[in-house]
């Protein structure tokens, strides 16, 4: 397994893997392992390498088996559930932080063929992309849709995110997670 981050030929094979996990298009007994809410073009995937060198991905051969995207509050803006938690980042206080677009980054999603799970690739790829992020901001943070279990249990119980607050997103129920980029989660 190789770890790296993407490159534009990469972008075709995430996809791939994306797709299979999506939650639109995900298969219905796949589910429960977990999913990934949030649709990506190949278009936006290249602004995520090009611009912000943001998307990790593992390799096996020629094919993308894990990623983490992970990008600055710019990037993510368009998106109306990040414009969203962006505007309430002033309102929260994280290790002694308020949180602000300048100190933090959106970590997520993130994902791991089925076939990897449980075989400490989660972590691998997780202390790759962070390590990578910490060059530029102290703090990152995430959600997590709150009836997608597995992902939660794996970003608190083995990769150690704090749970900073909960909050409600058109219907939907979160965890809001953080963990400081410098030190062990």
């Amino acid at each position: 397994m190789q770890l790296k981050i993407a490159e534009l030929e990469d972008i075709d094979s995430t996809l791939a893997l994306h797709y299979k996990y999506q939650i639109d298009s995900i298969e219905e007994q796949d589910k429960e392992s977990g999913f990934v809410t949030t649709a990506f073009t190949k278009e936006q995937l290249t602004s995520l390498v090009k611009d912000e060198q943001g998307l990790f991905i593992a390799k096996d051969g020629e094919n993308v088996i894990a990623y983490v995207m992970a990008a600055s509050w710019k990037f993510w803006s368009s998106w109306p559930m990040f414009a969203h938690m962006i505007k309430d980042l002033p309102n929260i206080t994280y290790l002694g932080q308020t949180l602000s677009t300048e100190n933090s980054y959106q970590y997520g999603p993130v994902c791991v063929d089925k076939h990897l799970r449980g075989n400490g690739t989660l972590e691998k790829i997780f202390h790759f992309a962070k390590k990578e992020m910490s060059k530029r901001y102290p703090i990152l943070v995430t959600f997590i849709n709150k009836i997608n279990t597995r992902s939660f249990e794996a970003h608190t119980r083995k990769l150690g995110l704090d749970v900073i607050q909960e909050f409600s997103y058109n219907n939907n129920h979160y965890y809001e997670l953080a963990c400081h980029t410098q030190e062990k989660c």
